[in-house]
Parts: structure tokens; sequence; C-alpha cells
């Protein structure tokens, strides 16, 4: 089974990275931008048998690894 997760980071917390992006866009001449926040995607393939199961592995390996989870915010998709 295949699968999906984002990691944002959360409303109100600063994105350094983002606000750097931002201006090497504008310094490219990128114009109509008007925000960039950066994030994390990470594709797996999971073993589980079912559904259930394999998203239970999956916010396990969110809440552990995957995100930290008192800054970032992370939405699982099972593909």
């Amino acid at each position: 089974m295949k699968a999906r997760i984002i990691v944002t980071l959360k409303t109100g917390v600063l994105d350094p990275q983002g606000k750097a992006i931002e201006a090497a866009l504008r310094s490219l001449g990128i114009e109509g931008i008007d925000s960039v926040r950066q994030g994390k995607v990470f594709d797996l393939e999971v073993s589980a048998g079912d559904g259930p199961a394999a998203e239970a592995t999956l916010r396990t390996a969110c809440e552990k690894l995957l995100a930290n989870t008192v800054v970032e915010n992370y939405a699982i998709e099972i593909l």
C-alpha cells in the first residue's frame, strides 16, 4: 500500500526558509507570488494489510520521527 505524508509548519510559526524562497523568487524576477511556506512530503510503501492498520503505523511514524508536532502539522494520504 502506498501513502503520502505531508508535513507543514503550524500557523503562526515563523518560516525563515519560506521567506528565503520568497526573496529568491523575487530576485529571479518571478512576480505574483505573495507568500511561501516550506514543508516536507514523504512517499512511503506500507506493508500493513488494511487501511486502518496502515494509517495507525503512519501516525506512529509521524508522531515519533517524521513531524515535530510542537511546531508542525501532518496529513496522511493513502494512495
